[in-house]
């Protein structure tokens, strides 16, 4: 099934809606800053709203209840499709391309993950699989650069050092 093109915020919104029917609003508490979601990757509410809106027009989420707000609008209960739930279950065991995305969709994967009670040792050992072979290159680079080019190669090698150690770490 080939995976949607979606933000990473959208990522968060479709995830959240697949664990329980959820509210906007009830999502937006979650990717608040202090949120469970949002210590690891911040959403605010007006595009927590906007995904919701987005991805239901994708089809991957759909409204299945219309409640009154205890002193706001009515609140609509989203519920994921089959599409969006086999969208999620590609994407949170799919790792991350590079290693600068560690910090965000890496993270919030493992955040995630761990709201579902779902083991991360398949997520880490497949991330450490895509990562390992860029520090020799990366390494390599290093050695032969120069001026500028330099400074930028230690600092890309360097990352992709602690990024692994990182996941040992995990491991």
């Amino acid at each position: 099934m080939p995976v949607p093109s979606l933000s990473l915020a959208e990522w968060i919104v479709l995830s959240l809606v697949d664990e329980a029917p959820a509210h906007g609003f009830a999502i937006a508490a979650l990717t608040a800053e202090d949120g469970d979601v949002g210590r690891a990757w911040h959403v605010p509410r007006p595009i927590v709203y906007r995904a919701a809106d987005r991805l239901t027009a994708a089809g991957l989420l759909v409204v299945t209840e219309t409640t009154a707000g205890h002193r706001g609008p009515q609140r609509s209960i989203l519920t994921a499709t089959e599409a969006g739930a086999a969208a999620v279950a590609v994407w949170l065991a799919r790792p991350v391309g590079h290693v600068r995305d560690l910090r965000s969709e890496f993270l919030v994967k493992l955040a995630l993950l761990s709201r579902r009670g779902r083991a991360l040792d398949a997520l880490v050992a497949a991330q450490r699989e895509v990562l390992a072979p860029l520090e020799p290159a990366l390494a390599r680079r290093r050695a032969e650069a120069t001026g500028f080019a330099a400074i930028l190669a230690a600092w890309r090698h360097e990352n992709a050092r602690a990024a692994l150690s990182f996941l040992d770490g995990l491991a």
